[in-house]
Formats: structure tokens, C-alpha cells, sequence
């Protein structure tokens, strides 16, 4: 027995679920694993090991969800942390994704959609917590640099050249400086299809489980429609992406050229930080299954990129950064 597997063992002891069955969950792009627990009663949890020794740090995520809880939505209850250890036990709040529901009932979708939607115009009404960092520029630059840093260098064979890397990081701090915002909300950051679940017996946006928010930070509201809404794993309609917006502004009452010029804004930054770690995934982590993705991901960038407002980061775009076509994919993936 491993060390850590010792520790798992001795935690789970201690909260009183030493013979449970475990059985493994999907995890995600980070070094976090989950694992389901099932007693003989039928009682479930879920374990998430996060081990610290591979950067994971269990606690903004137990105090979101402490939070999110505090205020009505669905996130999932705490049952037990062991930060030093990495380790929390969870409410288990099943397996209804949003993504395989809307797989097996195209119908689905919608209804889906708008009650995500409503949820966050319920977000943007409550005061994040006062400990959350900003979502800045800062944070905007270290993201977007992803791109300069793993996607070009694989995609061209060489390192991005300094001057190059300087003109891209000015043109991110204009366009993210068309996202700012007197009114910060707690933007959840990773609100997809693959982190919703859906709780019908629950009422109004309580029906959404929310899964993955340890990241989050006080930004723009539009952030987590276009996390919502430009899915990386996904395909989202032009259909389901006017309705979706159409409904957030509807409710909203915000301007309409400045709310879209942000959502462009964030989508341009979001989908540049995506392409780059998904590249990092296989040329650091060694996990191929991202590269797949990211056709999707330039083909929000691509949208995002058509508001005028963008025009120079586009033209840099078109002018320097390959396409992920097939020859350049391959290229990333099987380097000289």
C-alpha cells in the first residue's frame, strides 16, 4: 500500500466510511481524482483526492461551496476535509450532466440551458465573498500567455520570439480591458456542460448542481455565460447561443453593445487560455484527448474575433497564430 493510499484509507476511517466501496470517478484536466463511495446501507458520497504535493489546495473549493450553499444554490454539501491531507468527502449528487442528458434528449437542451442561464442572473445578485481575489489583468495576461507559451512554440517549431509575445500581451490588456466592471460577481469560471448537473426534483435554480468552482474570482458576469455557452466539449448552436443571450439581457437589463462586447472580449481571452493549456495537457502532462478539442475551441475564438472591437487582436491572430488544422495537430502531437 502506498503512502497516500494509506492516507485515503486512514481519512475515510475517521469520517466513518473505512468499508465502503470505491469505485472511481471521471476526473478532469487537473490532478484531482474522485472516487464514488457506496456503503451497504446505499449511502453514497464521493472522495475527491487532491493531492497538495501536485499544487492542489483543497480549500477555495470547500469555502465556495460552503458559500454557494450558504445562498441557495446546489452545490455540493461538505462532509468531511482534511486539507493538509488533500482530501474531502461529498454529497454525491449523482450523474444527470447536463452534457449526457442533452446527448440522449436533444429536447432537453433548452430547458437545460435556460435554467443555467437564470442561475447565473441569481449569481450576479449576491455578494462574493470578501477573501476572493479579482479576476484582473493580471490573471487575464498569466491565462492568455498559454497561447504564446505552449500552443505557438508546438504549432511553429520554435520559441515565440520576445517582441512578438509583447505585441500579443498589449492587444489581451486592450481587449480585456473591454470587460471592465464596477459590479464584480463570483464567476465560477469552468460553468459547462460537463460540471452542470441536473436535480429536477429540486425547485427554480436550485435544479443545477454545481461541481467545479474551486478557481473562481470576482470578475465581469459575462465570463461564465461564455464558459456556458462557447463549451469546449460541445457543440452549442448558433440557435442556442442567440436564445441563451437573448434571455440573460432580456433579464438583466443591461446595455446590449457593451454586455456583448464584453462576452466577446472574455471569449477571445477564455478560448486563447483554452488552446493553450489543452496543448500544455499533451506537452507537459502527456494527455493527448485535449488536442481533439481545440478545432472547437478556435471555432469560438474565430466568432468572438468578429466584433469590431477586436479588430487588431484578430488581424494578430489570423497573421501569426496557425489554424489547428489536421497538419498542424499532427505536428503538435508527434514532434521532430
Amino acid at each position: 500500500m502506498s503512502i497516500r493510499d494509506a492516507e485515503i484509507e486512514n481519512f475515510l476511517a475517521e469520517c466513518g466510511w473505512a468499508q465502503a466501496d470505491r469505485r472511481p470517478l471521471a476526473g478532469d484536466a487537473s490532478a484531482r481524482r474522485y472516487e464514488r463511495l457506496h456503503k451497504a446501507s446505499g449511502e453514497t458520497a464521493v472522495l475527491m483526492d487532491a493531492p497538495p504535493e501536485s499544487g492542489e489546495d483543497t480549500a477555495p473549493f470547500v469555502a465556495i461551496a460552503r458559500h454557494l450553499a450558504r445562498k441557495g444554490f446546489s452545490a455540493p454539501t461538505i462532509l468531511a476535509h482534511d486539507r493538509d491531507r488533500g482530501l474531502v468527502l461529498l454529497e454525491d449528487l449523482g450523474d444527470d450532466l447536463y452534457a449526457r442528458i442533452c446527448e440522449r434528449d436533444e429536447t432537453a437542451e433548452f430547458p437545460l440551458y435556460e435554467r443555467a442561464v437564470d442561475l447565473l442572473l441569481a449569481l450576479r445578485d449576491i455578494a462574493p465573498p470578501d477573501a476572493l481575489a479579482p479576476y484582473d489583468e493580471a490573471v487575464y495576461l498569466r491565462e492568455s500567455r498559454l497561447l504564446t507559451q505552449w500552443y505557438l512554440p508546438a504549432a511553429t517549431g520554435r520559441e515565440t520570439a520576445q517582441a512578438l509575445a509583447a505585441e500579443y500581451d498589449e492587444l489581451i490588456r486592450k481587449t480585456c480591458a473591454l470587460a471592465a466592471t464596477d459590479r464584480p460577481c463570483l464567476v465560477l469560471r469552468d460553468y459547462h456542460a460537463e460540471n452542470l448537473l441536473w436535480l429536477p426534483s429540486l425547485p427554480a435554480i436550485a435544479a443545477v448542481g454545481l461541481l467545479d468552482f474551486q478557481d473562481a474570482l470576482k470578475g465581469h458576469p459575462a465570463y461564465d455565460l461564455v464558459s456556458l455557452l462557447e463549451d469546449a466539449r460541445r457543440d452549442t448552436s448558433d440557435k442556442l447561443r442567440r436564445a441563451m443571450i437573448k434571455r440573460y439581457l432580456a433579464a438583466s437589463g443591461d446595455d446590449r453593445e457593451s454586455f456583448l462586447t464584453a462576452y466577446a472580449a472574455l471569449g477571445a481571452q477564455r478560448n486563447l487560455k483554452i488552446i493553450g493549456i489543452f496543448s500544455r495537457l499533451w506537452l507537459r502532462d502527456g494527455k493527448p484527448a485535449y488536442l481533439d478539442l481545440i478545432p472547437r475551441v478556435w471555432g469560438h475564438l474565430q466568432r468572438d474575433l468578429e466584433h469590431p472591437a477586436l479588430a487588431a487582436l484578430r488581424v494578430f491572430i489570423n497573421r501569426h497564430v496557425a489554424p489547428p488544422d489536421r497538419a498542424v495537430l499532427r505536428k503538435i502531437k508527434e514532434p521532430a
